[in-house]
């Protein structure tokens, strides 16, 4: 659940954090912004539209990823 944008229900391959704190797909953020100045999350309107790229949350996801598609390496 973690890995999940929010607004999109998808693993995030882009994760950004508002100013609020929450965070989402870049792309999925960036569309919301344009017509509103509210977090999808509370509906309380943002100090900024600014948004921040979560470095450490995108490595993560990528190594979950990572893992979820290598071939299992256990012996039957």
């Amino acid at each position: 659940d973690d890995y999940v944008c929010p607004i999109t229900a998808e693993i995030m391959t882009d994760p950004v954090s508002t100013m609020d704190g929450f965070t989402y797909e870049r792309e999925a953020i960036s569309a919301w912004l344009r017509s509103s100045d509210t977090s999808p999350s509370t509906g309380a309107k943002l100090e900024s539209k600014m948004v921040i790229p979560n470095l450490s949350l995108r490595s993560m996801i990528r190594s979950f990823v990572e893992a979820r598609a290598a071939p299992s390496t256990a012996s039957p």
